[in-house]
Formats: C-alpha cells, sequence, structure tokens
C-alpha cells in the first residue's frame, strides 16, 4: 500500500466515522491521525526503521 491509498483510506474512515458518529469533527480525526504520525516517528526513532518499512510492517498484520 503506498501512500496514496493509505491516505485515501484513511478519508473513507474519516467519512464513515462522521456517518456513524455525528458529534465528531474535522479536529477530533485530525488530532487521533496526528497521535498516529507521532507513534509512527517514535518506532522509527527506536528500531531505526524507515515510516516505509513500518508501513510495511502493520500492513502484513
Amino acid at each position: 500500500m503506498n501512500n496514496d491509498q493509505i491516505e485515501g483510506k484513511w478519508k473513507q474512515i474519516k467519512g464513515q466515522f462522521k456517518q456513524k458518529y455525528g458529534k465528531l469533527t474535522d479536529d477530533d480525526l485530525t488530532y487521533s491521525e496526528g497521535q498516529f504520525d507521532e507513534m509512527v516517528g517514535k518506532l522509527q526513532e527506536k528500531t531505526g526503521k524507515t515510516k516505509e518499512e513500518l508501513q510495511e510492517e502493520i500492513n502484513n498484520w
């Protein structure tokens, strides 16, 4: 899965959450996205792997 596919999937998920939970805002979802980015950054720092390597590992779970 490349970055465009991941971004597209994230947009779909955000839309589904907004439909299901009408009170969610873009800010709520952007905050969650930021937390995920922070987690990936920490994993990169601790493992020495690239973002792409970590994405591949996550995708294969």
